[in-house]
C-alpha cells in the first residue's frame, strides 16, 4: 500500500528507481513512431509503474472464455488480434500479427497472412496453428463471446497463412477478427497446461488465471479477485515495448475513490469518474480531464411476449410510447446532457446510423396513435437491473420515464431488481418494459440487427413474441455479402426498420470521461478494445 502522506511530489511517487529500465528507455527513445502491429508507439521518459483505478468485471482470464469491459483491456495488453482498428476511424482496420488480408468477392472467404516478425512472449513465432487453435477453441468451449467465430471453417495452407471461410457471406468478419476476443494464444503453451479445443476436456482455466501465453506488450504477473490485476512488460515484445515496467489495475468500486486517488497521485488513470466530479479537476495542472463520445448505450426495451404485455402487440401502442419520452429531459436527468440521443440500436458512429432521424418528443401524437388503437389507461410492469452503468442510475433513469409515459395515461409500475434476478426474469418468462445497456463487441453494425431486429435467432425477437420479418432478414443478408456505400445504406435501412419496429428504445448514449496524469499520452477510449494499454506512453 503506497503512502499518500509522504513529502515527495505527487506525481514522483510511483516513480521506480530502476537503472537498467532507465537504460533500456533511453535506447528506446529513438525509435519509429509506429510500432509493428500499427499502434502509435509510447514516447520514452522515466520509467514508472502505471497504476490504473477501475471498478473491474472479471471472473476469469481465460482467453477462450472472458467477456467483459474489463476483460477487453486486459486481452489487448497480453494477447493480439490479426487486425486492430484505426483509433482515428472505427470503420479502417490496421495491421497486427497480420500484415496483410483480403475476402473474396461475396465475402464467404478471408485469408490472412501473417507477419514473420511475430512470436509470442517465449520467443516461439506466431503461426496458423496458433490461430487455428485460439479460434477453435473459442468456438469449442461455448462460453459467451463464442458467437463470434460461429459457422467458420478455418485452414492452414502453411505456417504464416490463415483461411476462414463461411457457408454464408459475412462481411462483417474482418472487424470481428479485430475484436479482443479473437486473440491469438500460445497453442502449444496452452495445451500443454490443458487447453484443449473441447469444453469436455479443456482444463485450462486455472493455469490462465496465473498465467498468460500472448504475444501482446504485457504479461500476467498475477490476479487477486476484487484488489488487483497486474502486468508486467513483455521485454521479448515483437513491436515496440511499453515504456511501462509494469501496469496494476487497482479494483476501486466508487468513482468518488477514484477520484481521490487520482487528485493524490496515487494511481495514474481513473477509469469511472462521474460527470459531477469534473469540476474538482478544473485547474489542476496535473491532470487532464477530457469527455470523449462512447458507443455504448442504454435504453428501455418493450416485450408483447411477455404476460402482462399483451397490449404492446400493437405497433400504435408501442410507438405512443416512443413518442411521449422526452429524450432530451432524459439526457439531462442521467448525464446532466453529457451524451447524445440516438436514432436507432445501430450507435453513434457505427455504418448505417449517420443520417437516421433522432427520436423527438410529441405528446399529442402519442395520444392520438393510443386512441386509435382504442386504449384508454394502461398499466405495465416494468422490471429492471438497480445498477448505475456508464453514469445512468437505473432508478433515475426509470423514474423520469414513468413521469413521461403518465401524460399519455400509461402507468409503468417500476420494480428494481438485483442482476441476478433481473436476468433470470428476462430469459426466462420477459418483462413487459425494460431497460438495459449494451456495449459492442466488435465495430460492425451487424452485431445489432442480429441482437436488436426482428431477424431469425435475435434474442428481442423471442422475447417480443413475433415472427422474424422476411424483409429485415433479407436486408441483412443484403449487408452481410455487401461493401462500402452499398452496405452502408443496407445498415441504414434496417437502422429505420428497427426504429419503426418501436421494441428497443435506445435513451442515452452516454459520453464517458477520460481522467489521467498530465504526462501521460495515449490514453483514449477503443470502440473494439476500451483502453489499450500498449498504446499509453509519457511525453
Amino acid at each position: 500500500m503506497r503512502s499518500t502522506t509522504d513529502a515527495a511530489p505527487r506525481r514522483h511517487r510511483r516513480r521506480l528507481g530502476i537503472a537498467a529500465t532507465a537504460a533500456v528507455l533511453a535506447v528506446w527513445a529513438g525509435s519509429a513512431s509506429t510500432n509493428a502491429g500499427g499502434r502509435p508507439a509510447p514516447q520514452a521518459a522515466d520509467a514508472r509503474e502505471l497504476l490504473i483505478a477501475r471498478d473491474m468485471d472479471l471472473t476469469t482470464l481465460d482467453p477462450g472464455l472472458v467477456y467483459c469491459d474489463t476483460c477487453q483491456i486486459y486481452l489487448t495488453a497480453v494477447y493480439e488480434t490479426l487486425v486492430g482498428v484505426d483509433p482515428a476511424d472505427l470503420n479502417v482496420l490496421v495491421p497486427r500479427l497480420a500484415e496483410s488480408w483480403e475476402a473474396n468477392a461475396d465475402n464467404t472467404q478471408f485469408t490472412f497472412t501473417l507477419d514473420a516478425d511475430a512470436h509470442f512472449a517465449d520467443g516461439a513465432p506466431v503461426t496458423s496453428a496458433d490461430v487455428k487453435f485460439s479460434w477453435d477453441r473459442l468456438a469449442g468451449l461455448a462460453g459467451s463471446a463464442s458467437y463470434l467465430i460461429a459457422g467458420a471453417t478455418i485452414e492452414t495452407p502453411d505456417e504464416q497463412t490463415v483461411v476462414v471461410t463461411f457457408e454464408q457471406p459475412n462481411s462483417a468478419f474482418l472487424s470481428v477478427a479485430a475484436a479482443p476476443y479473437l486473440a491469438i494464444t500460445n497453442s502449444a503453451l496452452a495445451e500443454e497446461n490443458g487447453a484443449t479445443t473441447s469444453a469436455d476436456t479443456d482444463t485450462a482455466e486455472p493455469w490462465f488465471l496465473e498465467n498468460s501465453a500472448g504475444s501482446g506488450p504485457f504479461v500476467l504477473e498475477s490476479y487477486s479477485d476484487g484488489e488487483e490485476l497486474v502486468l508486467v512488460r513483455n521485454d521479448d515484445y515483437w513491436g515496440t515495448p511499453s515504456v511501462f515496467p509494469g501496469v496494476t489495475l487497482k479494483q476501486v468500486v466508487d468513482s468518488t475513490s477514484q477520484l481521490q486517488q487520482l487528485q493524490q497521485g496515487d494511481v495514474d488513470i481513473a477509469m469511472q469518474i462521474s460527470f459531477d466530479s469534473i469540476g474538482e479537476l478544473e485547474g489542476d495542472a496535473e491532470i487532464t480531464t477530457e469527455i470523449v463520445n462512447s458507443y455504448n448505450f442504454v435504453y428501455v426495451a418493450l416485450s408483447p411476449g411477455a404476460p402482462g404485455g399483451e397490449e404492446l402487440a400493437n405497433p400504435d401502442v408501442r410507438n405512443a410510447i416512443r413518442m411521449a419520452l422526452d429524450y432530451e429531459g432524459i439526457l439531462n436527468t442521467t448525464v446532466g446532457g453529457n451524451g447524445r440521443l440516438q436514432a436507432s440500436p445501430i450507435p453513434n458512429g457505427f455504418a448505417g446510423s449517420e443520417d437516421l432521424p433522432l427520436p423527438v418528443q410529441d405528446v399529442e401524437g402519442a395520444q392520438a396513435l393510443l386512441d386509435a388503437a382504442g386504449v384508454d389507461g394502461l398499466t405495465l410492469r416494468a422490471a429492471y437491473p438497480a445498477v448505475n452503468v456508464y453514469g445512468v442510475d437505473f432508478d433515475t433513469l426509470m423514474a423520469k420515464v414513468q413521469q413521461d409515459l403518465t401524460a399519455i395515461g400509461v402507468e409503468l409500475e417500476l420494480e428494481p431488481l438485483e442482476f441476478a434476478q433481473w436476468v433470470e426474469q428476462i430469459t426466462g418468462d420477459g418483462i413487459p418494459v425494460t431497460a438495459v445497456y449494451f456495449a459492442p463487441d466488435h465495430v460492425d453494425p451487424s452485431q445489432y440487427v442480429q441482437y436488436f431486429g426482428m431477424v431469425e435467432g435475435s434474442a428481442w425477437l423471442g422475447r417480443s413474441g413475433f415472427d422474424a420479418n422476411p424483409e429485415q432478414d433479407d436486408l441483412l443478408a443484403q449487408a452481410l455479402a455487401a461493401s462500402g456505400e452499398e452496405r452502408t445504406a443496407l445498415y441504414a435501412q434496417l437502422g429505420q426498420a428497427m426504429i419503426d419496429d418501436a421494441i428497443i428504445l435506445p435513451l442515452v448514449n452516454p459520453d464517458l470521461v477520460l481522467a489521467y496524469a498530465a504526462d501521460l499520452t495515449g490514453v483514449r477510449y477503443s470502440a473494439c478494445c476500451n483502453l489499450e494499454l500498449g498504446s499509453v506512453g509519457i511525453s
